[in-house]
């Protein structure tokens, strides 16, 4: 349900709903943050006219506002996430991860029906946290810091990204004493994943999605400069301090990251950091040619947020030739629960939550019956199994980070 209307002020939306101030802040609304500033502000203009001007997209911007209102209401289907629906005893399993934003409601919506199926057919409880990814790694990490007993481990893990999964002080010291198998029965995955090799070999890791990071390119600013088609022309002289990266996006950072380093080695890494214009979320990522000064010409982030920007304007969407990095979207299911847990491996890995993903969020599934809605010319940039497994993942991250850092602004 929608609590409010595009019709409605702001003023009236966080005065009713005041949990909404921080969406509002983080996506570019600064003022209102601040209690006067917001009375002048937020009471002469609507939501509808306020988002024109930032040129976002309203149907998305009031998905996030309806959520973190549903979040604190603990309704609908947040009801199934309270801590008091939590058993320690009888036949239970348990399920924590991370959600990509744009598609946790859905997806929470899908999860909560087929859990109530399960429960009425397997008499088992399912112990389930599955937060959004914007509460970051740091709150997965809290189910394992300090585990050394593979039976204390959650069941079930979803998450975009590369470092927790890798590092042998965490998940991967568990995948090296072969906890973990994928079971999804995914002998193949989606047609347009078939030249990169993305399912893993030895058995371990799942998979069900990925988030592709491509450009956005403020038309205005670039001028007369050569249109950027390939990672390789972002790391160019010309536009050295005229990009605007996600650096806080970790999953998707420390992606871009090591695939650069995979084909430029450190001083690719060296020439990303001098690029850096600055740091942004994807909200205002999509409006920084609405910025006085300081504007990025290249901004690298989710396809998904490419959508919230408003056609015709100067803002323009390139797919890299040499294909979008991509932050896979992992599923790690323990070996010794595989018996109870495959029903839960198979909806996550299914058709329909495949196309939540793909349909919802763009993040492409890498089930083979999913539409993605990509075009077939757009190539995706995948840093390869053989190349993961010959290397220190954890620390290669530590050190591109430490090489990158050098050289930003």
């Amino acid at each position: 349900m929608s609590y409010f209307s595009p019709s409605d002020t702001l003023l009236k939306i966080v005065e009713d709903y005041p949990e909404t101030v921080a969406v509002f802040v983080s996506n570019g609304f600064s003022q209102m943050s601040d209690k006067e500033k917001r009375a002048k502000f937020a009471s002469t203009i609507s939501l509808q006219n306020a988002l024109l001007l930032k040129q976002l997209d309203l149907k998305i911007f009031s998905k996030l506002l309806n959520e973190a209102i549903d979040q604190k209401k603990g309704k609908g289907v947040d009801a199934t996430l309270v801590e008091a629906q939590k058993q320690e005893e009888g036949d239970i399993l348990n399920v924590v991860g991370l959600l990509p934003c744009p598609v946790r409601l859905p997806l929470l919506e899908e999860f909560n029906q087929f859990n109530e199926e399960f429960k009425e057919s397997y008499k088992v409880h399912i112990n389930h946290e599955l937060k959004a990814a914007s509460m970051g790694l740091d709150w997965v990490q809290e189910n394992i810091d300090g585990v050394e007993d593979p039976g204390k481990l959650p069941d079930l893990f979803l998450s975009a990204g590369f470092d927790m999964f890798f590092d042998e002080k965490k998940i991967g010291k568990f995948k090296k004493q072969g906890v973990f198998e994928d079971t999804t029965g995914l002998d193949t995955f989606n047609p347009e994943f078939e030249e990169i090799g993305l399912k893993d070999p030895a058995g371990h890791y799942g998979m069900i999605g990925v988030v592709p990071a491509v450009f956005l390119i403020n038309l205005e600013e670039l001028g007369d400069l050569e249109m950027p088609r390939s990672w390789e022309d972002i790391l160019k002289p010309e536009f050295e301090r005229r990009v605007s990266l996600p650096v806080g996006d970790f999953d998707l950072f420390n992606g871009i990251l090591l695939n650069i380093h995979k084909l430029y080695g450190d001083e690719g890494v060296r020439k990303l950091g001098r690029s850096l214009l600055a740091s942004m979320h994807p909200s205002q990522m999509v409006k920084s040619n609405r910025l006085k000064e300081n504007k990025p010409i290249v901004t690298i982030m989710p396809y998904f947020f490419t959508k919230m920007v408003k056609e015709g304007g100067g803002m323009a969407a390139v797919w890299p030739e040499d294909g979008a990095i991509i932050s896979p979207i992992f599923m790690l299911s323990k070996k010794d629960k595989i018996d109870k847990l495959q029903p839960v491996i198979d909806f996550f890995a299914s058709k329909k939550v495949g196309e939540v993903l793909a349909h919802n969020g763009l993040f492409p599934s890498v089930n083979p019956e999913v539409d993605n809605r990509i075009d077939r010319k757009n190539k995706y940039m995948w840093l390869g199994w053989d190349y993961i497994y010959s290397n220190d993942i954890a620390a290669l991250i530590s050190h591109c980070e430490k090489t990158f850092e050098e050289e930003a602004a």
